[in-house]
């Protein structure tokens, strides 16, 4: 089974890419769902977080606060390495479990959706990299939009990131994503083909999507 990293930066519409697969039928395993659902109360991440940033980063709710959170670990890198130290091994741990589960099923290809695949060193443990490339400035100008910040606290968040060109460097597989949605999708559209191809399934094929989702114990869709 060929395990597909795929990452970009902030911004920089690796979301919309990792939907563009969902609906071509490849199974995508979503990194930053796994972080959210281990993050609630109760969750095996969401205590250790709390000992470690204190209850500033509780909300009224009980659940972590994310802004709070983002702006102490943005802010300071020793912070941003004690949140990684506790939550990577969890997501690693419950990626393999998914992973086993679509290599039971018989997938051809799984795509790990991970944004800090390069920054978590997840990238030596897939068999391709795709990366969803954009310019800064464009991520600079996407985020403040999405997020309300403002420039400087964007451009921190970039710089807390590999910068995309060296990640593109790296890729089997580069997203240009700074046209329009349209010349994106053809792009997906071409590379999954391709993996499609390679592993002998057509578009149609068994391993296309018609299985489900074994990982998640989902039936057809």
């Amino acid at each position: 089974m060929l395990r597909i990293g795929l990452t970009g930066g902030i911004a920089s519409g690796k979301s919309t890419v990792s939907r563009m697969l969902r609906e071509l039928g490849a199974p995508v395993i979503d990194a930053d769902a796994i972080v959210h659902a281990l993050q609630e109360p109760g969750g095996p991440a969401y205590g250790p977080i709390v000992a470690a940033f204190g209850p500033s980063v509780v909300g009224p709710d009980g659940r972590l606060d994310r802004r709070a959170l983002a702006r102490q670990v943005f802010a300071d890198p020793d912070c941003r390495r004690r949140l990684e130290a506790i939550v990577h091994p969890l997501v690693a741990a419950e990626m393999e479990r998914e992973l086993a589960a679509y290599a039971r099923a018989g997938r051809p290809a799984v795509v790990l959706d991970v944004p800090l695949l390069f920054e978590a060193g997840l990238d030596r443990q897939v068999d391709q990299i795709w990366v969803v490339y954009v310019d800064p400035e464009t991520q600079v100008r996407r985020l403040r939009e999405r997020d309300g910040l403002t420039e400087a606290e964007a451009r921190q968040r970039l710089a807390a990131q590999w910068p995309l060109n060296e990640k593109a460097a790296r890729a089997h597989v580069v997203i240009d994503n700074r046209g329009d949605l349209a010349a994106t999708r053809a792009q997906v559209e071409a590379a999954w083909a391709r993996v499609l191809e390679a592993a002998g399934r057509g578009p149609g094929g068994q391993g296309a999507g018609d299985q489900g989702d074994p990982a998640r114990g989902g039936g057809g869709r």
